[in-house]
């Protein structure tokens, strides 16, 4: 009996160790990052609230700078550390290459995700890639098109110099006109990049066509408004057929009406033949009578409504958001005035070119972008194969969420973050420091050059030509929207009149 005992106990033993070794074998092997509870089918949906960069970092904040979380049934990776974004982008970089998919786009496209942005990583990615970094969006590429952007620059100045002078008059140098600039801004870069396209531009004067361009603006300004629209059932597969708030067949409606739209520029190049526009479509078709299969008209669709998507609305947030600093800030507008007109003048208006000659101007660029990226969270990449980051396993599939707007701010590496300060970039005093506005690794944004020199000659051009007031004594609101990209929650306005020294030069504009 007492041998039974004996023989039942070791064995008893023995099982509970060989559990024990099975729990923790598991457990090492699934040791995931910190997660706050969960509820079930939603998980941690309930913690989330506009704005989203936000809501993520009151969470990081308690549970640390990695975090994995599930929204409804998709796990996702939020980082908020430049050392944890650094072994994300440069050691595990082709790990994380892939882009989320969600069930939405997946439907729109049929499962053929297409474009610069939203492709996963493997040959058509790296074939679009490459086009767009050396046959579009080079340095030499962009050279050749500066003028394009300085026509609509130029543009932009004139009617607003016309509105002020239809409104308040010559005779009236003191007369301050009211602007909203979203609208302008929007319209400026939406025409910048068309016209590099497709050499066409739909907003303001020289229109070729009334009626395409009144359905172009319905159609982009219907695609961009939806483009951050949440779907619950992206993430509750219990809800996925459903289409309760209707988005799912808006986008799919929008998608088929975006292709037509961008056929139809492609079809218009073929045709006329003879124009002597060189435009990025024109580029692309030649590239496509050299080498038929690897130019065929998806892709060059496809890229072209990347680079669209991808460069109007956050020029023209940021744009936005430089002016709203500016106005806050006046000292910086009086000292940004100042250097423009030191090395620039009076007898000619700001050129690309010119930017690299004006230090501070290229320093308020850095300190808008590092307080207000154009994606807040970058473009969401997602693991394409297990993946252990910090000594945590990362499951593939797993989408991958760097809060810029964190890291950015982070008091560990900026003195004062929360202010705007352009000196912390003079004399290479911010070297050293990290800012990804535009990602980092492979996926990088291959636009950065161009938006740079947009938003750069947009700024430099306002505040060349015009003098800039608040409409009162309250500081301009810098509250955020919600959304893919950083817009403000209330749009910019602001009181504007020509600087008296460059009305000779704008009126012949």
């Amino acid at each position: 009996m007492l041998a039974f005992n004996l023989q039942s106990i070791l064995l008893s033993v023995a099982f509970l160790v060989f559990v024990k070794f099975i729990l923790s074998n598991y457990t090492s092997k699934n040791k995931l990052p910190p997660s706050p509870p969960a509820f079930p089918f939603i998980g941690h949906l309930y913690l989330i609230k506009k704005p989203l960069h936000h809501a993520l970092a009151r969470i990081s904040q308690k549970y640390g700078p990695i975090i994995f979380l599930h929204f409804g049934s998709h796990p996702v990776l939020v980082i908020s550390s430049r050392s944890l974004a650094e072994e994300c982008f440069t050691t595990h970089d082709l790990a994380f290459a892939n882009r989320t998919q969600l069930p939405t786009v997946r439907r729109i496209t049929n499962g053929n995700v297409v474009g610069i942005g939203g492709a996963n990583y493997g040959p058509y990615w790296r074939s679009v890639r490459r086009i767009a970094a050396v046959e579009l969006l080079s340095a030499q590429c962009l050279n050749a098109s500066s003028d394009v952007r300085a026509g609509e620059v130029q543009d932009m100045a004139r009617q607003l110099f016309r509105s002020w002078k239809t409104s308040v008059g010559l005779n009236c140098s003191n007369g301050l006109k009211k602007l909203e600039l979203k609208t302008s801004l929007f319209e400026l870069s939406l025409n910048v990049l068309m016209t590099m396209i497709a050499g066409k531009r739909f907003y303001g004067d020289n229109i070729e066509d009334l009626e395409e361009a009144k359905r172009f603006r319905e159609l982009v300004e219907e695609s961009f408004a939806l483009a951050g629209a949440s779907n619950i059932e992206d993430f509750v597969p219990a809800l996925r057929f459903l289409d309760l708030n209707g988005v799912l067949k808006k986008k799919i409606h929008l998608a088929k009406q975006n292709k037509e739209m961008i056929q139809k520029l492609i079809e218009d190049h073929r045709r006329n033949t003879n124009e002597k526009k060189k435009t990025m479509i024109s580029d692309l078709l030649e590239l496509q009578k050299k080498d038929p299969e690897e130019y065929k008209d998806e892709k060059i669709r496809g890229i072209c409504q990347s680079i669209l998507l991808a460069g109007t609305d956050t020029s023209a947030n940021t744009v936005e958001w430089a002016m709203s600093l500016l106005l806050n800030n006046p000292e910086v507008l009086k000292k940004a005035a100042a250097e423009i007109e030191k090395n620039i003048g009076n007898e000619r208006l700001i050129e690309e070119s010119d930017i690299a000659q004006i230090p501070y101007l290229q320093c308020i660029l850095n300190e808008v972008l590092r307080l207000y990226p154009g994606g807040p969270l970058l473009v969401p990449h997602e693991s394409r194969e297990d993946v252990t980051i910090r000594g945590y396993n990362v499951p593939r599939g797993t989408m991958l969420l760097v809060n810029a707007y964190h890291i950015q701010r982070d008091p560990d590496t900026w003195e004062e973050p929360e202010k705007f300060k352009p000196e912390r970039f003079e004399n290479g005093k911010a070297e050293g420091k990290w800012m990804i506005p535009f990602g980092m690794g492979r996926r990088r944004c291959p636009g950065e050059g161009l938006a740079m020199r947009e938003v750069g000659l947009i700024v430099g051009t306002l505040i060349q030509c015009f003098d800039w007031q608040r409409t009162g004594d309250e500081l301009v609101d810098l509250t955020e929207g919600s959304g893919l990209t950083l817009p403000k929650a209330v749009p910019l306005e602001a009181l504007y009149r020509p600087r008296q020294a460059m009305v000779d030069i704008l009126a012949k504009l």
